[in-house]
């Protein structure tokens, strides 16, 4: 089965058993999470989600992402600003998908 949902504002098209890093959720590491807000599931498409149906997960880890450096600059006239960002990630794998 195949699935289409949202999470943190953003769409994810997944299988059972495939892994996806989604954006921080609360839960902790090995505990389960649902996502309610499925789009598709197996050729169903809502009009906008599909009733009933929700995409099950383990949450594998907490992470952070890799550091990406913000740099802004205004010719001329010095100024000069430079910061860096971890983006906070969720790994989770599919268990199940019921529609």
């Amino acid at each position: 089965m195949k699935a289409i949902f949202v999470t943190g504002g953003k769409q994810y098209y997944v299988q059972e058993g495939s892994t996806i890093y989604v954006e921080k959720l609360p839960n902790e590491a090995g505990s389960e999470v649902e996502f309610d807000e499925v789009l598709f599931v197996d050729g169903v498409t809502g009009n906008p989600t599909v009733k009933g149906a929700k995409v099950v997960g383990v949450v594998e880890k907490q992470g952070k992402q890799k550091k990406i450096t913000v740099f802004k600059y205004h010719p001329k006239k010095k100024y000069r600003k430079k910061q860096g960002h971890r983006q906070p990630y969720t790994k989770v794998t599919i268990k199940s998908i019921v529609k």
